[in-house]
């Protein structure tokens, strides 16, 4: 039995901007992902897992910053000393799109971290790859489009075809490595990419021609024993109650909005061959509440309904809160932000969106367009269309004359 820690999506410097701690000098929304990364550590050793497998991600693109990297390193590197054999799988944030160019993990590659592999090809891992472990890992890193473009020579067939042509290939190729392994030992797989059925945090369903898809069919095949997925953030197990678990462990910590009702975990599994029990572990990360209020006309307490929508102070305390108001816009004035503002002050952040509803188009009579309307007449009807006070546009009327025709009022009686 081989005990694995499987994360993935780290994205420790996603959010890099915003108040900084002044001890660290980091911005604090970074020191939320590198507390998340630190628990995945600790639980690792802790726990004494046999394997830590990362499923792509590190960053937020494939150029960090020196100090993320350090970062980053340093919590490797105690899994590396903790003799515990690590495997780094490359996703599409740690990829450049130009052929040639390093990847953001390429440093563990280069200086040949003891007990971490990077996987940035296709492979087959087996006991003497993995530290002497009874195991074999198939590993799948994120493949450029551009790059396996670049290598169809003419064809003609358009980005539809090729990626279809992609995914085949890259069946081919797991498939064969599935093959290659020997069925005496268990065997997980691990990849960056997304598998059809797959939900997003925003709860989309994965769509077809624009990621590196993989099958459900292909993850599900029976000489698997686990696969450990990254780069969809949100948690799920696409062969639940089956074998062998297709687990996707999410992002370590929320990255936006999108995922404000999203739980965070990092997965520990208990491989044997034909048999695999696992559990999500959960991370606590900073809470973020996401809501929204639609303000009708007429409504008289408007801050009222803003203050109702809101979660309690004690509750916001240190949150991400985004809160969204749709509204008419004759009563944009009665939303008084500063008081908001003031009312939320103990948030980590808070986020205001107005978004002020303009009536429904004026429809023109059918015989008439707006090509053929004099430039006052399109300004009469878009004042009516943006609901602007009729006491208002004569003046509005008035300035616009003197805009269109500026020497007008100068001409001879």
């Amino acid at each position: 039995m081989i005990k694995l820690l499987h994360f993935a999506d780290a994205h420790i410097d996603m959010a890099g901007q915003g108040k900084h701690d002044p001890q660290t000098g980091l911005p604090y929304r970074v020191m939320d992902f590198l507390k998340a990364l630190d628990k995945v550590v600790d639980d690792a050793i802790n726990e004494k897992v046999d394997l830590v497998i990362f499923a792509g991600d590190a960053y937020k693109d494939r150029t960090p910053v020196p100090t993320f990297q350090r970062e980053w390193g340093r919590r490797i590197s105690r899994l590396s000393r903790a003799g515990i054999p690590t495997l780094l799988v490359v996703g599409n944030h740690d990829l450049s799109p130009a052929s040639g160019r390093a990847h953001a993990l390429q440093e563990f590659e280069t200086l040949d971290i003891p007990n971490v592999r990077v996987i940035s090809q296709p492979c087959l891992l087996g006991p003497a790859e993995l530290g002497g472990l009874p195991v074999q890992v198939v590993g799948l890193p994120w493949v450029t489009r551009s790059a396996f473009l670049a290598n169809l020579e003419g064809n003609q067939n358009g980005q539809a075809a090729a990626m279809a042509e992609l995914e085949e290939r890259i069946t081919e190729v797991v498939l064969l490595l599935i093959e290659k392994a020997d069925d005496a030992l268990p065997l997980i797989l691990t990849a960056h990419a997304s598998v059809q059925g797959a939900k997003y945090g925003s709860e989309r369903s994965v769509m077809l021609g624009n990621d590196q898809t993989l099958s459900t069919g292909l993850l599900t095949n029976p000489k698997l024993d686990y696969v450990a997925l990254g780069h969809i953030h949100k948690a799920q197990d696409l062969n639940e109650n089956s074998h062998p678990p297709v687990v996707y462990p999410g992002s370590i910590e929320r990255v936006d909005f999108g995922e404000a009702d999203d739980e965070k975990f990092y997965v520990i599994a208990e491989v044997e061959k034909g048999k695999t029990r696992y559990r999500f572990c959960a991370l606590d990360g900073r809470p973020f509440y996401d809501r929204s209020v639609e303000i009708s006309a007429g409504e008289t307490d408007v801050m009222q309904r803003l203050f109702d929508a809101l979660p309690r102070q004690d509750v916001m305390a240190d949150s991400m809160l985004r809160l969204t108001v749709y509204y008419p816009r004759d009563i944009e004035t009665s939303i008084d932000e500063l008081v908001l503002r003031k009312y939320c002050e103990n948030a980590f952040e808070f986020h205001l969106l107005r978004k002020p509803q303009i009536q429904t188009r004026v429809r023109l009579p059918a015989d008439q367009t707006i090509s053929g309307m004099a430039p006052l007449d399109l300004l009469t009807l878009y004042w009516k269309t943006a609901g602007i006070d009729p006491e208002t546009t004569p003046d509005l009327d008035i300035l616009a004359q003197q805009i269109i025709n500026p020497t007008q009022d100068s001409q001879p009686d």
